[in-house]
C-alpha cells in the first residue's frame, strides 16, 4: 500500500506537539458502506463483526443528532464527512511490536514527551499505547500471562479470542441503538483495550493505556472492554491527548465494564483532547452481585465534551462509585456527569463531581439516578462542587433522580463557589504569589480525584490543570 505523508507541526506545550504522520493506510473521509467494509477487510475481520459494523451504520444513518438537552454543547460543527475514521501508522511490521525498542522514532518520541515509557517502568504491569487508528505498542508482563490475565488490543482479541468478544462486543452493554454516536463508533471502530481477569485473580499493579490522536481533521474509535471474572480485582488507566488542529476532530470511544459476582474494577481516565476535539463517549458498565465499580475521570481540553459513565447495578449488594473533575476555558463546554441504575436490593452508589470554569468557559453536571421498585435498601449520595475564576464563566448542576421504591437513602448536595480576593491575599501574605495561590486553592479542591490515581497520573492531572490555569489572572 502506498505511504501517505501529512504534514503537522510544533506548538507551544508539551501537549500540544505534532508529529509527522506517516499513514501505510487511509480511509476516505465521510461515512460509507464501502468505508466500512475496506476498514473491516484491512483488519481481516470474521464476517460476523463485518455484519455488526454494517447494522451499526444503518442504525446511524436513521437516527437524529442528540439536540435536544438543555444546555448541550452545539454539535453542529461535526462534518462526519470531513472526518478520516481509519488511519493506520506507517510500522515496520503488519502486528503490534512487543518492544519500545522496535517502535519508529517519531512514535517513540510521541510517547516518551507524553511520559508513557517513564510512568510503565516506574509503576505499571502492562501497558498499551494506541496512536491514531491502531495499538502500535503493546507490552504484557509474564506474570500477567501466568495467572491468566489477557490484555491486548481489541483488534487481536477479534482474531484471537473471537468467542469472548462476540458475546460481549456492544450486545448487553452497549448496543449500537444506544445513541447516534454509540451507532457511528460501531460501524467504525477501531483498536483499544480488551481486559480479561479469570475468577479469584487479582492484578496488583494498573494496567495502562494511552490514546494518541496526531492526524489533522480524522476521528478515533477505540474499544475496550473489561470482563472481571468473580471475585477478580483489575485497574485500568486511560490517557488521551491530541495537539492543536485548525480543523475538527472527533473522538468518539466505547468502554464496556463487566463486573461479575463479588469483582471489582476501577476504570480511571486523564484526558486533554485539542481545543478543537468533540469528545463523545460511552460508558458503561454491568455490575452483578456484591460487584464493585469505580469511575475516575479528569477532563480536560475538547471544544466539547459529552461524557457520562454509566453503572448498572444488576446484582443484591452492587456497589458503584463515581469521582469526576472537568475543567473548562474559554471556548469550552464540558458537559459530564454519571448515571447510575440500582435495579437490584441493598445497591449502593456515591457520585462526587468537581467541575473548574474560567475564561467564560462552562461546566455542566448532568447526572441521572435511577432506583427501580423492589430495590429496597438501596443508597444514593451525590455530591456535586463548582469552582468559578470569574463572573463570566458558567457552571450548572442537573441531577435527576427517579426513585421508585420507598425504603431507600437519597441524599444530594451542590455548591458553587468562586475563587475570591481574599484566599489569594491571605496566601500571598506567607510567600505564594498570585498564580501559586490560585493553583494550591485548585489542587486542594480536587484532591479526592488526584488521591485516587497513581503518583504519574496525579503528577500529570496536576501539570494539565497548572498549564489550562496558566495566564488565568489577566
Amino acid at each position: 500500500m502506498s505511504h501517505e505523508h501529512l504534514e503537522t507541526t510544533e506548538t507551544g506545550t508539551d501537549f500540544d506537539f505534532k508529529n509527522d504522520v506517516l499513514a501505510a493506510f487511509k480511509s476516505q473521509t465521510g461515512l460509507t458502506e464501502n468505508t466500512v467494509r475496506l476498514i473491516s477487510a484491512e483488519k481481516d475481520e470474521p464476517e460476523w463483526m463485518l455484519e455488526r459494523r454494517l447494522s451499526a451504520l444503518e442504525q446511524f444513518k436513521q437516527m437524529p443528532m442528540p439536540d435536544d438537552w438543555p444546555g448541550q454543547p452545539d454539535l453542529s460543527e461535526i462534518d462526519l464527512d470531513e472526518i478520516v475514521p481509519y488511519l493506520r501508522p506507517d510500522l515496520e511490521t503488519e502486528d503490534s511490536v512487543d518492544s519500545w525498542d522496535d517502535l519508529p522514532e517519531d512514535i517513540q518520541d510521541t510517547f516518551d514527551r507524553l511520559g508513557i515509557p517513564d510512568a510503565e517502568k516506574k509503576a505499571l504491569s502492562g501497558a498499551g499505547a494506541q496512536y491514531e487508528s491502531e495499538v502500535v505498542y503493546q507490552n504484557m508482563k509474564g506474570r500477567l500471562e501466568d495467572k491468566g490475565v489477557i490484555f491486548c488490543d481489541t483488534d487481536e482479541a477479534v482474531q484471537e479470542y473471537p468467542d469472548l468478544v462476540r458475546e460481549h462486543f456492544m450486545t448487553e452493554c452497549v448496543p449500537p441503538s444506544d445513541n447516534k454516536f454509540a451507532a457511528l463508533h460501531g460501524a467504525v471502530w477501531s483498536g483499544g483495550s480488551f481486559v480479561y481477569v479469570p475468577e479469584g485473580v487479582t492484578v496488583e499493579m494498573p494496567l495502562q493505556a494511552y490514546f494518541r490522536m496526531n492526524a489533522e481533521g480524522m476521528g478515533q474509535f477505540e474499544h475496550k472492554i473489561i470482563i472481571a471474572e468473580p471475585d477478580s480485582e483489575v485497574h485500568l488507566i486511560e490517557g488521551c491527548s491530541a495537539p492543536h488542529y485548525g480543523s475538527h476532530n472527533l473522538h468518539s470511544g466505547c468502554v464496556e465494564v463487566f463486573v461479575k459476582e463479588g469483582a471489582h474494577v476501577q476504570y480511571s481516565t486523564v484526558q486533554n483532547w485539542s481545543k478543537n476535539t468533540y469528545n463523545l463517549n460511552t460508558k458503561r458498565a454491568i455490575v452483578e452481585a456484591d460487584g464493585t465499580m469505580e469511575w475516575v475521570s479528569g477532563s480536560m481540553g475538547s471544544k466539547a465534551t459529552m461524557l457520562y459513565p454509566a453503572s448498572i447495578l444488576k446484582g443484591p449488594g452492587a456497589t458503584d462509585n463515581h469521582v469526576t473533575i472537568a475543567m473548562a476555558g474559554e471556548g469550552q463546554n464540558i458537559d459530564t456527569g454519571a448515571k447510575v441504575y440500582h435495579t437490584a436490593p441493598d445497591t449502593h452508589s456515591t457520585i462526587e463531581s468537581k467541575s473548574i470554569a474560567k475564561d467564560g468557559g462552562r461546566t455542566n453536571y448532568r447526572g441521572l439516578v435511577h432506583i427501580t421498585d423492589g430495590a429496597e435498601n438501596s443508597s444514593t449520595s451525590v455530591e456535586c462542587d463548582a469552582l468559578m475564576f470569574d463572573a463570566e464563566s458558567t457552571s450548572d448542576t442537573m441531577p435527576y433522580m427517579e426513585i421508585r421504591e420507598d425504603t431507600v437513602d437519597v441524599a444530594h448536595e451542590a455548591t458553587v463557589g468562586k475563587i475570591g480576593d481574599e484566599d489569594i491575599f491571605y496566601l500571598q501574605n506567607r510567600g505564594l504569589d498570585a498564580e501559586d495561590a490560585k493553583q494550591m486553592i485548585v489542587a486542594g479542591f480536587i484532591e479526592p480525584l488526584t488521591e485516587e490515581l497513581p503518583i504519574e497520573y496525579a503528577v500529570e492531572l496536576n501539570r494539565l490543570i497548572e498549564l489550562e490555569m496558566d495566564g488565568s489572572l489577566g
